[in-house]
C-alpha cells in the first residue's frame, strides 16, 4: 500500500511539475499562442492521471458512475447560471474524487468544466477552468483516502471544500489572468489581480462549502451502496 501511495504522489508531482514547466516556457519563450498553451496544460495535466486510471482497470459500471456525476455536476452549474460565481458543481466535482479516488475526482472536473463551457462559452480560459476544477477533486480525493474528510465529517469537510477553492483553485484561475490580458495589464501588481479575484472566490467557496455540507453524506452513502451492491 506505501508502494502504491508512493507511486501516485510520484504521477501527481509529475503532472505539476510538467504544467509548471509548460508555463515557464510558454512565458518566456511562447508567442502567447493561447490555444496552443491551453492544449500542452491540458496534456500535462491529464497525462499521469489518465495512466493511473487506466492501470486501475476501471470496470464499465464505474465509468458510467463518474460519467452520471459529471453529467450531474454540468447540470447544477446550469441550474445555478443566474446567479454570478455562484458554482455548487465544484462540490458535486470534489463529491465523486472522494467517491472513486483523486483520479476520477481530477478526470470529472475536466470534462465537467469542458462539457458545461458549451453551454456558457468555450475559449483560452477554457483549459485553466478545467485544470482548476480537476485540481479540486484531485486534492479532495486526496484528503478522503487520507481520511481526512469525508461523510461522517460533515463540516470539516465543507470547511476544507470551501478553502481549496479559495487557496488553490480560485488562484489558479487567477494565474490566468496574467497571460490572457498580457499587454492590458500596465503596471497592475501579481497581488492586486488575485485580491480582485477574492470576491469571486469567496462566494465560489460559499456555493462549494454549502454543497458538500447539504449532499455529501446522502451522495456518498448511496453510491457507497451501488458500489457495494454490484461490486464496484
Amino acid at each position: 500500500m506505501q508502494g502504491k501511495s508512493l507511486k501516485r504522489i510520484l504521477g501527481y508531482t509529475a503532472m505539476l511539475m510538467l504544467a509548471v514547466m509548460v508555463l515557464i516556457i510558454f512565458w518566456k519563450f511562447g508567442n502567447r499562442n493561447h490555444y496552443v498553451f491551453g492544449t500542452l496544460l491540458i496534456v500535462c495535466g491529464m497525462l499521469p492521471v489518465v495512466c493511473g486510471f487506466e492501470k486501475k482497470k476501471p470496470g464499465a459500471r464505474e465509468i458510467v458512475m463518474i460519467s452520471v456525476m459529471s453529467a450531474l455536476a454540468v447540470a447544477v452549474r446550469l441550474a445555478f447560471a443566474i446567479v454570478p460565481h455562484f458554482k455548487p458543481m465544484a462540490g458535486i466535482i470534489m463529491i465523486t474524487g472522494m467517491a472513486f479516488g483523486p483520479s476520477a475526482g481530477f478526470l470529472s472536473g475536466m470534462i465537467s468544466l469542458l462539457v458545461s463551457n458549451f453551454a456558457f462559452a468555450q475559449g483560452p480560459w477554457t483549459p485553466w477552468q478545467m485544470f482548476s476544477f480537476g485540481i479540486g477533486g484531485l486534492v479532495t480525493g486526496l484528503l478522503y483516502d487520507k481520511g481526512i474528510i469525508g461523510e461522517n465529517k460533515r463540516i470539516v469537510t465543507a470547511i476544507i471544500g470551501g478553502i481549496i477553492v479559495v487557496l488553490l483553485m480560485g488562484p489558479i484561475m487567477d494565474t490566468s489572468t496574467f497571460f490572457l490580458a498580457d499587454g492590458m495589464m500596465g503596471d497592475v501588481t501579481p497581488w492586486a489581480i488575485y485580491l480582485s479575484g477574492l470576491p469571486v472566490n469567496a462566494v465560489h467557496a460559499v456555493a462549494t462549502a454549502g454543497t458538500l455540507l447539504l449532499v455529501s453524506p446522502p451522495i456518498l452513502e448511496r453510491i457507497n451502496r451501488i458500489k457495494v451492491k454490484y461490486e464496484i
